[in-house]
């Protein structure tokens, strides 16, 4: 009787007004509204990207990594350092080159944090909080130093500048959508499908979760704790550096985008259930969406939405929508 309750609750009080307010806006202006939702669906394969990292290191190993939006900064930063070595971004191979760049000089600065830091800072929370904190300051105030505050960009191979043509119905003409943006989502999807069955289908990845459930059960099988979290920390590191790289493609790179991808990357999390790779996508999915839509329909709340969707989950679902509830 209480999951029916829950269940019609949902219906009504979300369901009806999200079917009815879709109704009228493909009415109203069906170009403005798919315009909006592949835009979020898009932002949503970013904001996946970023969170992703953050799940495995922040949901999964409980380290808590406030210097996460500066791994995302210096992975774009490096990558449009490692691009414009090559001087001819039209080149698909100058701009190809600069994701595993950014993945790379993220995943290192992870693994020094790890074996330098959370090492010796396990299981707490707020030392390592406070930590990271000042290391998040200094790693900002010293790309900002070297880099200024100019704004930087990348530009995709000429293949992903052809818009692809959508068609929206007889009557109206054709719309014409990044093609980049669409790659970027698709890229999102292979990845997360790609971390899922590291997690859970490969014996690394078992390890993984039995040393976060049980370290010492871990060290006494034989394993190097130490080694299996320094390597999750750096792929961790790693995906928000790449995502640094895809998601200045898309946006641009700039001072301040750190706080932004951190707070985004926390907010995801929270939502989609710590340490589950799908929870993270339909967080991801969930806040971009939300984001989008606000701004396009309600700009001056644009902002409230994304915090709204937060305070519901935690009201009605404490562990996230996919997480696992903590004993």
């Amino acid at each position: 009787m209480n999951q029916r309750f829950w269940k019609w609750f949902w219906i009504v009080v979300i369901g009806v007004p999200l079917a009815v307010f879709a109704v009228w806006a493909i009415t109203a202006d069906p170009r403005r509204f798919v315009t909006t939702l592949l835009n979020g669906i898009t932002l949503g394969a970013l904001y996946f990207l970023v969170a992703s990292g953050f799940t495995l290191v922040f949901g999964l190993m409980r380290n808590v990594n406030l210097a996460h939006g500066s791994l995302y900064l210096l992975g774009a930063y490096m990558g449009w350092i490692v691009g414009d070595a090559f001087g001819d971004w039209n080149n698909w191979y100058s701009w190809l080159i600069t994701i595993p760049a950014g993945f790379l000089a993220a995943a290192l600065v992870g693994l020094v944090l790890q074996v330098g830091v959370f090492r010796f800072m396990q299981g707490q929370e707020l030392r390592q909080t406070m930590v990271t904190i000042g290391i998040s300051i200094v790693l900002a105030d010293l790309m900002l130093w070297w880099f200024g505050g100019e704004i930087y960009s990348f530009d995709p191979p000429k293949v992903l500048h052809v818009p692809l043509v959508i068609g929206l119905g007889q009557h109206l003409q054709p719309y014409k959508y990044p093609t980049y943006r669409l790659m970027l989502l698709v890229v999102s999807i292979l990845i997360g499908g790609v971390l899922w069955a590291f997690l859970n289908r490969t014996r690394i990845g078992m390890m993984i979760r039995a040393g976060v459930d049980d370290r010492n059960m871990l060290a006494a099988s034989g394993f190097n704790v130490q080694r299996v979290f320094a390597a999750t920390f750096g792929i961790g590191a790693g995906m928000a550096g790449m995502a640094g790289v895809l998601g200045a493609t898309q946006l641009s790179v700039s001072p301040g985008e750190d706080s932004r991808y951190l707070m985004v990357s926390l907010i995801v999390v929270i939502v989609g259930g710590m340490g589950s790779i799908p929870g993270a996508a339909v967080g991801a999915l969930l806040i971009a969406l939300g984001d989008q839509f606000g701004l396009a329909y309600a700009p001056t709340y644009g902002v409230v939405f994304t915090f709204l969707i937060m305070v519901l989950v935690l009201a009605f679902r404490p562990s996230g929508i996919l997480g696992r509830r903590m004993a």
